[in-house]
C-alpha cells in the first residue's frame, strides 16, 4: 500500500526558517523547506534524548487510579470516541517533554489540547492522515512517544497487528479514539453531566463523567472513577469524595462523541453556548 503525500503541522513556533520544532537546526538537505511543514521522519529526531524507550509513559494525577503504573510502553489504548479524554491520556506525557502526534482529529482546536495539559512545542497535528494512514501512524509512532489516532476506515487485522508490533518496537503508546480489537487497555466515558446549562439555555463550563477502564492480563479488573473532564477551569481532576456517585439524567456514552466535539474547537470549552432543550445532558 502506497502512503500519500500529507501535511503535518507542527504547533511549535519556528525561531527561523532552518530549525526543526524542538529548535535544532535544519541540517542541509533535510528537504525542509523555511517555514514549510514539517513531514515524516523530518520532524522530531529520535537519538535526542527524547525516545527513553524504558519505563512507563506518565499520566495525569487524575487519571493514576484508572491506569496505575502509568501509560505501558508498546500498548494501544481503545479510548472509545472521544476527543477529551485522549487528550487526557497524553497531557501527562505531553507536560514531561514527550513528543507526541494526533491523527485523523480534524475538528481538535490548538487551545483544548493546552488547555488539557499538552505541549505544544512537542505536538504535531496530521488533519487528515489519507489513504495511506497505516504507513503514516508507523512513521509517528517512528519519532513520538506517544499517538492519537482516530483511524478514518475501520483496520484490518493485519494493519492492526503491524502497527501493535511498530508501536512495541519503538516502546511508544498509540491511544487510539475508537475501538481497537487487540487493544491492551480499554477506557471510556459511561455516563456524563454538563454544568452551566441551566434551564435548557446558557454557557457550558464543565462536564463530569464516569470513566470505565479495563485491559487485559494484570489489568483486567474494571475500575471506575468520576472525574472533571474538564474541570471549571479547563483541567482534568477527580470529582471530590465528597459528591458521591450522583444520579446523572444524562444519556449514556453513545452520546459522548458527539458532546464531547464540541469541546476541541478552537475557542475552547469556555466559549461554547448551548441553547435549547437538547443541550440539557
Amino acid at each position: 500500500m502506497q502512503a500519500e503525500i500529507v501535511q503535518v503541522t507542527s504547533l511549535s513556533p519556528r525561531q527561523d526558517g532552518s530549525r526543526l520544532p524542538d529548535g535544532r537546526r535544519a541540517a542541509a538537505g533535510s528537504g525542509i523547506p523555511p517555514g514549510g511543514p514539517v513531514l515524516p521522519g523530518s520532524g522530531p529526531p529520535s537519538g535526542d534524548g527524547a525516545l527513553s524507550g524504558t519505563g512507563a509513559l506518565p499520566v495525569l494525577p487524575a487519571l493514576r487510579e484508572l491506569l496505575p503504573g502509568g501509560l505501558q510502553r508498546g500498548s494501544v489504548v481503545a479510548a472509545g470516541g472521544g476527543s477529551l479524554l485522549c487528550l487526557a491520556l497524553a497531557a501527562g506525557a505531553s507536560g514531561a517533554g514527550t513528543w507526541c502526534a494526533i491523527a485523523g482529529l480534524p475538528d481538535l482546536g490548538v487551545a483544548a489540547a493546552t488547555e488539557a495539559g499538552l505541549d505544544p512545542g512537542r505536538l504535531l497535528l496530521i488533519t487528515d492522515p489519507g489513504a495511506g494512514w497505516p504507513q503514516l501512524v508507523a512513521s509517528l509512532l517512528d519519532g513520538c512517544e506517544l499517538v492519537i489516532l482516530r483511524p478514518p476506515s475501520r483496520p484490518s487485522a493485519q494493519v492492526r497487528r503491524r502497527l501493535e508490533a511498530v508501536t512495541r518496537r519503538h516502546g511508544g503508546a498509540l491511544v487510539v479514539a475508537g475501538d481497537w480489537a487487540g487493544a491492551q487497555y480499554r477506557m471510556s466515558v459511561v455516563r456524563q453531566e454538563w454544568t452551566g446549562i441551566g434551564a435548557g439555555h446558557g454557557r457550558l463550563h464543565a462536564r463530569r463523567v464516569r470513566v470505565v477502564a479495563d485491559g487485559r492480563g494484570a489489568a483486567g479488573r474494571p475500575r471506575a472513577r468520576w472525574l472533571w473532564l474538564p474541570g471549571p477551569d479547563g483541567a482534568v481532576a477527580m470529582v471530590a469524595a465528597a459528591l458521591g456517585d450522583p444520579e446523572i439524567s444524562g444519556r449514556p456514552a453513545a452520546s459522548e462523541l458527539g458532546i464531547s466535539e464540541l469541546g476541541t474547537g478552537g475557542r475552547g470549552i469556555g466559549g461554547l453556548e448551548r441553547q435549547g432543550a437538547r443541550s440539557a445532558v
